[in-house]
C-alpha cells in the first residue's frame, strides 16, 4: 500500500480515538455513558441503527454472498427491513409510552420488569455472550478487510490493531461517542461504495458487457436461492429487532417515541434496498474480476468474504484506496463498538449491579470503561480462532433470538407473563440452537437451528406456564 493512503488511513482512525476522547470528557454518569443522556434526534440514531446493524459484518458478508450467488443475496438485509419497521410499528410504542422503562439502560431490565430479576439475570447473561461473538465477528470482519488490502499484514496482526482501536475509543466515549461516530462513519462508507468502489469496479471489469459475458443469468436473478435461505435469514434476522440490546440502547437514547420511530423508518430504507444492493454487487464485481483472471493470486475456491477486499486493494489508485479502506474500516468499527457497549451494558447494570450499587458516580463509570475493556481484550480472543465472518454473526443473532424472543412477545405483547416459564423457555431455547450448531446437526429441509430453538422455547413456556397456572388454581381451591 501507498504510504498515502496509510497516511489517510492512520489519520482517520486517530480521529475516532479523538471522538473517544472528546466524549470521555462529557459522560458524567452511567447514563450518559450508556443511552447517550436520552436526548439524542432521530437521524443520529436512524444512522447508528443502521451502522449497527449491517456494519462491516455484514458488508463483508454481502460481499461474500454477491461473490457466490449474486444479487439474490440482497434478500438477506430484506428481512432487516421488515424487522425495523415492525419493530417501529409494534415494539417502539410499547417501549416509550410505558414510564417504567423510562430510566431503564438495558434490554434486561425489561424482563426483569416483566417477570423477576431471576429472568433478568438469564436473559443477561444471554444477551452477553451473543454479543460478545457478535464484537468478534466485527472484529474479524476489519481484520479481513485489513490482511486483505495491506500485503505485508497477517490476519492475526491486522486483529490486534482492529481490536485495539474499536476497544480504546469505545472505552474512552461510551454511546455518545458510538452514535456520532457511527453517523460519520455511515455517511462515509455510503459515499464510499456508491462513488468510488461500485464505478472503479464496473469500469475494471468491462463495463455490463464484461459482467454480462464473465457470469453466469442466474448471478442476476432475484431467484437464485432457496427457499430455505429466505427462511433462515428471516427467522433469524426480523426477531434480532426485538431482542437486541443494540437497539434497545437507541430506543432509550431517542428523544421520544416519534424520533425513535422515524429513526427505524430510516434505518430500514437504507439497509434494503440502499445497502443490500450495493454489498452484493461490490461481490458480484469482485467475482467478475476472479473468473476473468484480473485478481492476482486469488481464485473461485478461496474464501469468498476476501473476494471484495483483495478486488478493492487492486484496482483503487493511491490515495482513493486509502479513502476506501476507511469507509469499510468505519462500517466495521460502528458495529463492534455498539455491541461492545451492549455486551458491557449487560454486565455492568444486569449481572453486577449489586456490586456498583452505591459506589460515587465517576467510580462507576470508570469501573464501567474498565470492564468494557475486558470484554474487548475476550472479544478479540474469539476472533482469533475463528474464519467466516457471516457465520460468526449469524450464529450469534441465532442464539440470542432463540432465547430471548418467547418471553418478549409473551410478557410484552401477549401479557402471558410467569417467571418460571419465562426461564424455562430461555435456557431450552438458547441452548437448543448452541446444541445443534456445535454439534453441527444435519436438520430436517436445510432448516436452520435457531428455528428448533425458537420452536423449543415456545413449547416449553407454555407447558410451564399451563402447569404453574393449573397448580395455583388447585392451590387456591
Amino acid at each position: 500500500m501507498h504510504l498515502l493512503d496509510l497516511g489517510i488511513f492512520l489519520a482517520y482512525m486517530l480521529a475516532m480515538l479523538g471522538v473517544g476522547v472528546y466524549f470521555m470528557k462529557k459522560n458524567s454518569s452511567q447514563e450518559d455513558y450508556y443511552v447517550g443522556g436520552r436526548s439524542i434526534g432521530s437521524l443520529h440514531i436512524g444512522l447508528s441503527v443502521v451502522a449497527t446493524d449491517v456494519g462491516g459484518g455484514f458488508s463483508i458478508g454481502l460481499g461474500g454472498l454477491g461473490f457466490a450467488m449474486g444479487i439474490s443475496g440482497s434478500w438477506m438485509l430484506f428481512t432487516g427491513l421488515l424487522g425495523a419497521w415492525l419493530a417501529a410499528v409494534l415494539l417502539i410504542p410499547k417501549v416509550k409510552s410505558n414510564p417504567s422503562f423510562a430510566r431503564f439502560f438495558t434490554f434486561p431490565q425489561i424482563i426483569g420488569y416483566l417477570f423477576n430479576q431471576k429472568a433478568a439475570k438469564i436473559a443477561a447473561l444471554i444477551c452477553f455472550i451473543g454479543y460478545l461473538g457478535f464484537t468478534s465477528s466485527q472484529l474479524l470482519a476489519g481484520a479481513k478487510l485489513a490482511s486483505g488490502t495491506f500485503e505485508s499484514l497477517d490476519l492475526h496482526t491486522a486483529l490486534l490493531i482492529m481490536g485495539v482501536i474499536a476497544v480504546v475509543y469505545t472505552v474512552l466515549g461510551g454511546l455518545k461517542a458510538v452514535i456520532y461516530t457511527d453517523t460519520v462513519q455511515w455517511i462515509i462508507l455510503m459515499l464510499g461504495l456508491m462513488l468510488i468502489g461500485i464505478p472503479v469496479a464496473y469500469s475494471y471489469v468491462g463495463g455490463w458487457e464484461g459482467i454480462t459475458q464473465t457470469l453466469p443469468q442466474e448471478f442476476f436473478s432475484l431467484c437464485n436461492l432457496a427457499w430455505q435461505d429466505l427462511v433462515n435469514w428471516g427467522v433469524t434476522i426480523i426477531p434480532i429487532w426485538f431482542v437486541g440490546m443494540t437497539l434497545y440502547q437507541r430506543i432509550f437514547a431517542a428523544r421520544d417515541e416519534k424520533s425513535a420511530k422515524k429513526a427505524w423508518f430510516i434505518a430500514g430504507l437504507f439497509e434494503w434496498p440502499i445497502m443490500a444492493f450495493l454489498g452484493v454487487s461490490l461481490g458480484l464485481l469482485s467475482r467478475v474480476a476472479v473468473e476473468q483472471g484480473a485478481l492476482e493470486g486469488f481464485t473461485t475456491a478461496m474464501d469468498p468474504e476476501m473476494g471484495l477486499p483483495v478486488l478493492l486493494s487492486q484496482i483503487l489508485p493511491v490515495g482513493i484506496l486509502g479513502l476506501m479502506m476507511s469507509a469499510y474500516f468505519s462500517a466495521v468499527l460502528s458495529t463492534a463498538d455498539s455491541c461492545l457497549m451492549a455486551a458491557s451494558g449487560n454486565l455492568t447494570t444486569d449481572l453486577l449491579s449489586n456490586q456498583l450499587k452505591g459506589r460515587p458516580m465517576h467510580q462507576e463509570v470508570r469501573i464501567s470503561q474498565l470492564l468494557t475493556l475486558v470484554i474487548g481484550i475476550i472479544a478479540v480472543l474469539i476472533a482469533w480462532q475463528m474464519t467466516e465472518v457471516l457465520s460468526l454473526m449469524l450464529y450469534s443473532y441465532a442464539f440470542m433470538v432463540s432465547g430471548l424472543l418467547v418471553p418478549v412477545v409473551a410478557g410484552l405483547f401477549l401479557d402471558i407473563r410467569n417467571p418460571t416459564a419465562a426461564i424455562f423457555s430461555m435456557i431450552i431455547g438458547g441452548s437448543v440452537t448452541a446444541g445443534l450448531t456445535l454439534l453441527e446437526a444435519d436438520l430436517p429441509l436445510g432448516l436452520d437451528a435457531n428455528l428448533f430453538g425458537i420452536a423449543g422455547s415456545a413449547v416449553s413456556y407454555l407447558l410451564v406456564y399451563n402447569f404453574r397456572r393449573k397448580e395455583n388454581k388447585t392451590t387456591t381451591i
